[in-house]
Parts: C-alpha cells; structure tokens; sequence
C-alpha cells in the first residue's frame, strides 16, 4: 500500500471557481501542508518520461488516451506502467479499465488548478 496522498480532484463542472490545492505563489507564503502537496505535483511531473506522458494525455484527442497509444516513449512497457502509477498516485491522471486496456485521463480540474496555483496577480486586482 503507498502512503502517497492524491491531490483533490474538483467538480469539472465547475471550472470558473476552481479551488487549487494551493494558492498562487505570488499570493502568499505555502503552510507545510500546501507544500507537500504542491511538492508531490511537481516531483511527478518533474521526470522527462513522465512528463511526456502527462502531456500525451492531456494532448490526447478526446482528453483521454489509450495506454497503447501513449507507451511510445523510449522506456519499456513495464516503465511506462510505474510512471503512470506515479502520475496516478499524485492526482494527476484518473484511469478506467475497459477490457484489456487501461485509458487514463487528465482531468480538467487538474490543469486549471495547477494554472491558478502558477498564476501571478491578476492585472484587475
């Protein structure tokens, strides 16, 4: 069992009041809670292959991408399956198992929370 900690996922629905795990850099100092889970983001993101991959899927027509689609990134198919259970382990991907074959997804709650949590003031403010 891995004692990692997934990011919430918020309501895609509601994508106009998005909650980030965190608040903007610009915005305030991070308490230790918002920097582990802010540092959990970004240490999964922050391996090229895995990266690569997060980009596949998001990319991906339709926002979701077939594993067989996506493998072809320089590892061996083993790798690719630890990488995507990293990314799945941070809160990044969601997966859904239909027949022989995994499908991940990027949720678009996901990328507009790690936006706002990148986002300096706005110029309104």
């Amino acid at each position: 069992m891995s004692n990692t900690k997934a990011l919430p996922l918020l309501d895609p629905a509601d994508a106009q009041a998005v909650a980030p795990c965190c608040p903007p850099l610009t915005e305030r100092p991070f308490t230790a809670e918002e920097a582990e889970t802010a540092a959990r983001m970004f240490k999964a993101l922050g391996d090229p292959v895995r990266l690569r991959l997060f980009s596949a899927v998001a990319s991906h027509e339709g926002g979701e991408a077939c594993v067989c689609d996506i493998s072809d990134v320089g590892v061996s198919q083993p790798t690719v399956s630890h990488h995507l259970k990293k990314l799945k382990e941070a809160g990044l991907l969601t997966s859904e198992r239909r027949g022989t074959w995994v499908y991940y997804r990027v949720e678009p709650s996901v990328l507009a929370a790690m936006g706002k949590l990148l986002t300096g003031p706005s110029a309104a403010a």
